[in-house]
């Protein structure tokens, strides 16, 4: 009976040693999982700087055609979509009262070239009267009398003459205004183009005297310029000169490249929030990109290609742009066209800029974790380059993955959209 007990209690000892062991197993292994790293791996690819923002297309060159002269227009020779060459015939505008204007100032024109003819007769027969007074005054045959009235008769006929003439040009000038009054009742294009718009009908009588109408828009669809809103607070980021690229809703994945012309000054308001217009222009051969498009921006304000990268979520301590002269030897400065080949860096990152100091967590093969200080040069909210410090293929730490987490991807390229969007802002 003695022994029986003495096996019993040995089995329940040992029971209770298995289940303390198999808790303790677990309790240690659910500590791991519940701070499992989550590494990412140092990779090759390319970083850009952005500044977003949306645009709207529009043709750098267009002229809206108006009516110069009032009347009912009589024909509308093109429709939107029709494209014309400088000088084709536009439109039409009765032009009835303005030719019947220049046919009356035409006829009051002749009549008085003809009254010319009559006041030239007029002087020549004059001048001859007063040679001959002159001449019968030396030979004392005439009167004083006499050769003052030929004097007299001679100078009003050469006024009479000078007042016609004046009369003559004013009657050209009013004939030469009122053909160009005729002249504008057609409407010709002023520019190669596209007819975008038309704003007047056929029928419809235009009134000039109030305001100039506008009948219809031609445009140069072969280069486009986008408007881009920018928020101040990322407008002095611009400079003129930079590169943007954009993509249209309807074409997400064509990029579009252009380069930066200039930021206007005066900004527009919109719902309190202060934006300011920045223009370029964009080659437009296959006439892909249409007017009132809408444009989402990119302005690249640092890139590097082909360079060695991390996630920014890597990263910790990530300072600002150290002011140290890389020529003087500070390893934190870096010196982006030398690149570092001991850290697998080409000099084909030349055009990086200066670096920023950092650190991150690289986790050896075995597991181990170590705080290991880098340079970087450019960064975006998602990723940044790596100007010293790594190697292709290293580990790093970019955060941990709790008990029941899922894990996901933790490469370096992470993140939707184009680079430089969703995430933290990084300090610059």
């Amino acid at each position: 009976m003695k022994r029986s007990m003495t096996i019993v209690v040995a089995g329940l000892l040992a029971a209770a040693a298995a289940a303390g062991a198999w808790h303790w197993h677990g309790d240690r292994q659910a500590s791991r999982n519940a701070a499992a790293p989550l590494l990412a791996q140092v990779q090759r690819g390319d970083v850009e700087d952005l500044v977003s923002a949306t645009g709207t297309l529009q043709p750098r060159d267009y002229v809206d055609v108006g009516a110069q002269v009032s009347g009912q227009l009589e024909k509308i020779h093109v429709e939107v979509g029709s494209v014309v060459a400088e000088g084709d015939l536009l439109a039409e505008i009765d032009s009835t009262l303005y030719r019947a204007r220049v046919d009356a100032t035409r006829a009051s024109l002749e009549n008085q070239r003809a009254q010319m003819l009559d006041r030239q007769a007029q002087l020549d027969l004059a001048t001859l009267n007063y040679k001959r007074q002159k001449n019968l005054m030396a030979a004392e045959a005439t009167t004083a009398e006499q050769l003052q009235t030929a004097e007299a008769t001679l100078r009003s006929a050469k006024a009479q003459l000078a007042a016609l003439q004046a009369q003559i040009r004013q009657s050209e000038s009013t004939l030469r205004a009122e053909e160009a009054q005729l002249n504008y009742a057609k409407i010709y294009a002023p520019m190669s183009g596209t007819v975008v718009s038309i704003t007047a009908r056929q029928g419809q009588t235009l009134n000039t005297n109030q305001q100039a109408p506008v009948i219809l828009q031609i445009a140069d669809l072969s280069t486009m310029t986008v408007q881009a809103q920018v928020s101040e607070a990322d407008v002095n980021r611009l400079r003129a000169g930079m590169p943007v690229w954009f993509t249209t809703l309807g074409g997400q994945d064509r990029r579009w490249q252009g380069t930066l012309r200039k930021v206007e000054p005066t900004p527009v308001v919109q719902n309190n929030v202060v934006l300011y217009n920045a223009l370029f222009d964009v080659p437009n051969p296959n006439r892909a990109l249409m007017p009132q498009m809408t444009a989402q921006v990119f302005f690249v304000v640092a890139s590097a290609r082909d360079t060695l990268t991390v996630p920014v979520a890597a990263l910790s301590g990530l300072g600002r742009r150290p002011q140290a002269d890389p020529a003087a030897g500070d390893p934190a400065a870096g010196d982006p066209a030398a690149g570092d080949p001991a850290a697998g860096v080409p000099a084909a990152e030349a055009s990086a800029p200066r670096g920023r100091p950092a650190s991150v967590t690289v986790v050896s093969a075995d597991g181990e974790a170590t705080q290991r200080r880098i340079v970087v040069g450019v960064t975006n909210r998602v990723q940044a380059q790596v100007l010293s410090g790594l190697v292709e293929g290293e580990q790093v730490q970019v955060g941990v993955q709790r008990a029941g987490a899922q894990a996901g991807p933790a490469g370096a390229g992470g993140g939707r959209g184009p680079a430089g969007l969703g995430g933290p802002r990084i300090g610059r």
